[in-house]
């Protein structure tokens, strides 16, 4: 039977525990399992592997994502780092330009030492894409909405040029959820998630997670996963698992707040410009609203002085805001990418990108937005 997505998230990927009748999944805190003689295991060997609170998780976010296979990984950052062993020396990548520093560090900083070439380009403009595909290509990578410009990328047409040439199609989902876009249903190959944000959701756990369709892939991912070894252990499974329960909750709440908050620091008059695909005047709020069922909780705006100290100041004097990285907690968070998240990025870079020194990030949290918009406008004023 199919459920909706709600139900999906209480459910999906969980049974009760047959020895004890449990309705949560056990934390199997073990890393090997006993066998009845050479080969003789019951499905578990070696928690490496396999362990039954990793196998609940990444049962619930194929589910999730509409996907046949989930696999886990210690953080967002070994996720992407599997994925990249797929690759060979000589093959290229096509990457969106507007990206999480992180994943720009690990592909120009390692995997271009093995020989694996990076094209940085606007893939919200087609042309602009196929103009950096080549018979070299193996991948395409897509942030949709990226980090932290919210920049929206149509991820069917991506697919679609990707496909004439056997091209794989990635597709970091952390900013949409599964609640908010679901990338395999439009023909992405692989969606990716640092789970450490909106997916757990409480600011406790550092993991990620690939989710597929596809047979023989996931059959190399798992190989790479086992040999590899960047797993979570099964504590911070069985948090994840209890984050999940609650996403579409939260979620809403994150909507909901974004929305008002994008609309508050629209009308200041000391903000300039405002990233949230949820303004009919975002460049990329047509395809958003066909490919996306909400518009999140994450913003991105600078301010009209220009000034560096300003937001400095701004990012100082909040209360409910925390100074901080990372996103999607239950609690509101504020960031100055060019300094923290996207530091990594040669600064020539960022700027032409748009990262400029008074751009601020918001990951609006759950709390009541009057709160929260007070809050910030008294750290603006």
């Amino acid at each position: 039977m199919e459920y909706k997505f709600e139900t999906k998230t209480i459910h999906a990927g969980v049974e009760p525990d047959p020895s004890t009748g449990a309705i949560m999944t056990p934390i199997f805190q073990t890393s090997t399992y006993v066998q009845d003689g050479p080969g003789g295991h019951k499905g578990y060997e070696y928690s490496r592997t396999h362990n039954p609170t990793r196998a609940a998780l990444e049962k619930s976010l194929a589910f999730l994502e509409n996907g046949k296979y989930g696999l886990c990984f210690g953080s967002g950052m070994a996720a992407i780092d599997t994925l990249m062993k797929v690759l060979k020396p000589g093959d290229e990548v096509v990457s969106v330009n507007d990206l999480y520093g992180g994943t720009y560090r690990l592909f120009t900083k390692v995997y271009e030492n093995y020989g694996i070439k990076f094209h940085f380009v606007n893939v919200s403009d087609l042309a602009e894409l196929r103009g950096a595909v080549n018979n070299r290509t193996k991948l395409i990578w897509v942030e949709t909405p990226t980090n932290p410009l919210l920049k929206i990328t149509d991820i069917k047409s991506v697919v679609s040029i990707a496909k004439e040439r056997g091209i794989l199609v990635a597709v970091d989902n952390t900013f949409a959820t599964p609640y908010n876009q679901t990338p395999l249903d439009l023909g992405a190959d692989i969606v990716m998630h640092s789970m450490t944000k909106y997916i757990c959701g409480h600011s406790d756990v550092v993991m990620g997670c690939l989710v597929v369709k596809d047979d023989a892939l996931a059959e190399q991912l798992y190989f790479l996963q086992n040999s590899a070894g960047a797993v979570p252990g099964p504590q911070d499974c069985f948090l994840a698992l209890r984050g999940i329960k609650t996403l579409h909750l939260r979620m809403q709440r994150h909507n909901e707040n974004g929305k008002a908050m994008a609309q508050f620091l629209k009308s200041h008059p000391t903000v300039g410009d405002v990233y949230w695909p949820g303004f009919e005047d975002h460049e990329g709020h047509e395809v958003a609203s066909s490919q996306m069922r909400g518009f999140g909780g994450m913003i991105s705006f600078n301010l009209r002085s220009g000034k560096h100290e300003d937001a400095v100041r701004i990012l100082k004097n909040t209360h409910l805001f925390a100074c901080a990285e990372s996103l999607g907690g239950v609690e509101s968070l504020i960031g100055h990418p060019a300094s923290m998240t996207h530091a990594s990025i040669p600064k020539e870079e960022r700027e032409k990108n748009g990262i400029t020194d008074t751009l601020i990030r918001l990951s609006v949290g759950v709390e009541h937005i009057d709160d929260l918009i007070n809050d910030l406008a008294n750290a603006m004023n």
